[in-house]
């Protein structure tokens, strides 16, 4: 009787540990949990709750401790599979989480949450077709499941199909109407595609149905301004702000329609889901543009001192590296080696393919620039200050990590006069309507000196031509000098 009284007790404790992290008290959930671990020996359950007690506590190496204890003692358990192959896929562990997905998958063939969970790790592998396959089959188990829908549409587009990836997600809407992300996500591949009329479509819809949150009016006001609805874009990012006023995203956007006063930068994670979502498709709409950047770059690398004497430049940092254009550019020169960083895993993940680059981190390039030690000879920035506004940071952040007498090139987008002859935010930056910032030559100068550099050249250039006509900006060359 006391065993059954007990088990009794533990189960109550941990059905009530469960809603407190649920509900986001952790300081009470781990008191219980303590007290459930009193009470009973390990269990998978058990595991599993002190596992997603420190993800809400935002330790992840806890959960990861918690997970591979339970693993020891519980090796057949699909369930703390799946969850240690959700947080490694957290903690940029992919192959780790890869390894668990199989492994959940074949503990429990029938299980879609596992196959779904596997279908996801394949994707960030690259390995499209059997992600397809994972969720497919995912899909077909459980199909009114919005989350299976969403990341089998995700290996569809990544497979080259938007159409199929926009059915999957149109039957998940029908499925389940009030769900937001499910239309959200169609918006997000009809802005991808370029059809902004349907992701206004798609907007409108979900407004009839009232499941429109702050992405959905954040992607609407993105499709109205390329149409050049600028004043519904407008209504459309105070209305995303409203319901998401503390949304990086949501806020990048609203700044960029003149809502809010400019940010310093564009956020980290604006960035990345941007550049997530462009990767397959980057590099060919770039050369649509007439793209001329890496071309301009390739050109100012070959009257390089080392390159003109015909030896080795190198070692090389390609900020923001995206797909691996420039490394692409540049790869009949001596330059090497290179390394890239980026913010986008998919980005970097078409990089890779390229064999380029002798290593290639993702991360953010000002806690790169912060956080890795190693000094560099030619450090290059192609269209990336574009999504910075105040430069001073980042330029003394590259003045710190370049050798004497190294060069950083970069280019930025250059602030001109409007129609009426009026130049916004002093001469100095200022956010446009695209989401990326422009620069004043004067402010460019100026920056420049103060981080200690001395200037080799700032040309104006065309970097690219939108809607026909060509996008004024500025490539720079300076040097760090040789100390006196």
């Amino acid at each position: 009787m006391q065993q059954l009284h007990t088990s009794a007790d533990a189960a109550a404790l941990s059905a009530r540990i469960s809603t407190l992290i649920d509900a986001d008290r952790p300081a009470v959930a781990r008191h219980l949990l303590a007290s459930v671990r009193r009470l009973v020996p390990p269990s998978p359950n058990i595991a599993e709750l002190a596992a997603r007690l420190a993800v809400s506590e935002a330790n992840l190496p806890q959960a990861l401790h918690e997970l591979d204890e339970g693993i020891a003692r519980f090796p057949d358990h699909a369930g703390l599979r799946k969850r240690r192959a959700d947080i490694r896929l957290q903690s940029d562990d992919a192959a780790g989480a890869l390894a668990d997905a199989a492994e959940a998958v074949i503990l429990d063939r029938s299980d879609p949450a596992a196959k779904a969970m596997l279908g996801v790790v394949l994707l960030e592998h690259g390995r499209v077709d059997d992600a397809l396959t994972c969720l497919a089959e995912a899909v077909a188990a459980a199909p009114a499941d919005p989350g299976y829908r969403r990341a089998l549409a995700a290996a569809q587009e990544a497979g080259g199909d938007p159409d199929a990836a926009l059915v999957t997600l149109d039957a998940g809407i029908s499925a389940a109407p009030s769900c937001a992300e499910l239309r959200n996500a169609a918006m997000l591949i009809c802005v991808r595609q370029g059809d902004f009329a349907g992701a206004c479509c798609v907007a409108e819809a979900a407004r009839r149905a009232g499941t429109a949150d702050a992405c959905t009016f954040g992607l609407l006001g993105h499709a109205l301004s390329s149409l050049g609805r600028h004043t519904d874009a407008g209504d459309a990012y105070a209305e995303a702000l409203k319901l998401g006023p503390d949304d990086a995203y949501v806020r990048h956007l609203v700044a960029a329609a003149g809502i809010l006063p400019s940010a310093p930068r564009a956020p980290a994670e604006y960035v990345r889901a941007v550049f997530d979502g462009y990767a397959e498709r980057f590099e060919p709409h770039l050369i649509s543009l007439g793209y001329r950047v890496p071309g301009l770059i390739r050109a100012t690398l070959m009257h390089h001192p080392a390159i003109v004497a015909g030896n080795r430049l190198g070692p090389a940092l390609d900020l923001g590296c995206g797909t691996g254009f420039v490394a692409l550019t540049l790869s009949d020169l001596a330059v090497s080696p290179i390394v890239g960083v980026d913010a986008s895993p998919r980005m970097l993940q078409i990089a890779a393919a390229k064999q380029l680059y002798t290593e290639l981190q993702k991360a953010d390039l000002l806690d790169f620039l912060s956080n890795d030690e190693r000094c560099w000879r030619v450090i290059i920035a192609a269209d990336v200050l574009p999504y910075f506004g105040a430069l001073h940071e980042v330029l003394a952040a590259v003045h710190r990590r370049l050798e004497p007498g190294g060069w950083f090139v970069f280019s930025v987008e250059e602030l001109l006069p409007d129609h009426a002859g009026t130049v916004t935010g002093g001469g100095t930056w200022a956010l446009q309507r695209q989401g990326r910032y422009a620069h004043g030559m004067p402010y460019i100068v100026a920056t420049v000196r103060h981080a200690g550099f001395a200037v080799r050249t700032l040309e104006p250039q065309t970097l690219r031509f939108e809607a026909g006509a060509p996008v004024r900006g500025i490539l720079a060359v300076v040097e760090r000098p040789h100390e006196c």
